[in-house]
């Protein structure tokens, strides 16, 4: 997917796949979702994701329906960090992040 966001091009097919999560929900679910985060060439991340009606996927289809969508969200770096920390990829974080972490 390509999606030009304030002048940024953020393309799944040219940057870096990092991490999925998928909830383990049916496709078919309204709370379904699936989530890849990026990195750009140039050192920008996102998240391209898919999920049902109930999630921040979700797309308009008429006077209060939704259905099931996708779409591209830009992330700057502390955002990335959370949606890692979110989700437990430790090992994206010390990969990528470590310059964020500090010792408990």
């Amino acid at each position: 997917m390509k999606k030009i966001i304030d002048g940024k091009r953020y393309d799944t097919d040219t940057a870096t796949h990092i991490a999925n999560y998928n909830n383990g929900l049916s496709g078919s679910d309204f709370w379904w979702v699936d989530e890849d985060l990026y990195r750009t060439p140039r050192g920008n991340w996102f998240v391209h994701g898919a999920g049902g009606a109930m999630t921040r996927w979700s797309v308009s289809v008429g006077q209060n329906s939704y259905s099931g969508g996708e779409g591209i969200i830009p992330l700057g770096s502390v955002e990335a960090r959370e949606w890692c920390e979110e989700h437990g990829f430790v090992s994206v974080l010390e990969t990528h992040f470590s310059d964020q972490l500090i010792d408990a």
